[in-house]
């Protein structure tokens, strides 16, 4: 498997790029739109056909670049059917197989951070978006944030996998690159060490995080697969 961490410096965000090495079809997870030009001449250096575009959630904090994708490469845009982006070309549920060549992905279904929340399963790793991060996990408090949603999301969708799985986050702030459910399990300060469901929400009801910088163009060009960018600037 072909596979690349990409990171975007203004919101901290992750984007994967997962390719099959025979047939060398592609996939790009959490696409950021400002970005698209360097996924372009990656998968184009690569020899690769991208095939998928994979959201984890509606984002806030950054407009996705699946519409433009789609409309330069012809990827489908895969989004959770509760996310409210009825814009993509695949409305997908929990337990739901994808498969690009030799690769499959499973969807596993992690709302908590928001309704739509999923995680993405391939192999030896998982794609957590915004559910679980290295040290941490998604804001509850906007966007149909429910914490006792999202500790149940991650104790029973996440910490049953492999404790070897590596983790692998939508953003990190610190310069962390990946970490392993074993140890998010024994060492995240918000849901590792055993914590209970009542000391999640305590945590996380007392976080008081600023507004997000980019929600209010964010939302709603993200609930139309980034397309008011791509009519913008078209």
């Amino acid at each position: 498997m072909i596979f690349k961490q990409l990171f975007e410096p203004d919101t901290f965000t992750y984007t994967y790029l997962l390719a099959c090495e025979r047939t060398r079809r592609a996939l790009l997870i959490d696409p950021v739109a400002t970005e698209v030009e360097n996924y372009i001449g990656l998968i184009k250096k690569l020899d690769l056909d991208l095939r998928y575009t994979m959201e984890t959630h509606v984002h806030a904090d950054h407009i996705t670049g699946s519409g433009l994708l789609r409309e330069r490469l012809g990827s489908k845009s895969v989004v959770h059917r509760d996310a409210g982006a009825m814009c993509a070309d695949l409305l997908v549920t929990d337990g739901i197989l994808l498969q690009i060549g030799d690769i499959e992905i499973e969807v596993r279904h992690t709302p908590g951070h928001t309704n739509g929340c999923v995680s993405y399963v391939v192999g030896d790793r998982v794609f957590t978006g915004d559910a679980l991060f290295i040290g941490g996990c998604g804001r509850t408090d906007f966007q149909q944030g429910d914490a006792g949603r999202l500790y149940d999301s991650i104790t029973k969708k996440l910490f049953t996998l492999s404790p070897d799985t590596l983790v692998y986050p939508g953003h990190d702030y610190n310069g962390n690159t990946v970490s392993t459910i074993k140890q998010e399990m024994a060492k995240n300060p918000r849901v590792g060490g055993g914590k209970s469901r009542e000391e999640f929400i305590d945590i996380m009801n007392k976080l008081d995080l600023p507004y997000p910088k980019y929600i209010d163009q964010a939302l709603p060009a993200n609930q139309a697969c980034g397309r008011e960018l791509a009519v913008r600037h078209g």
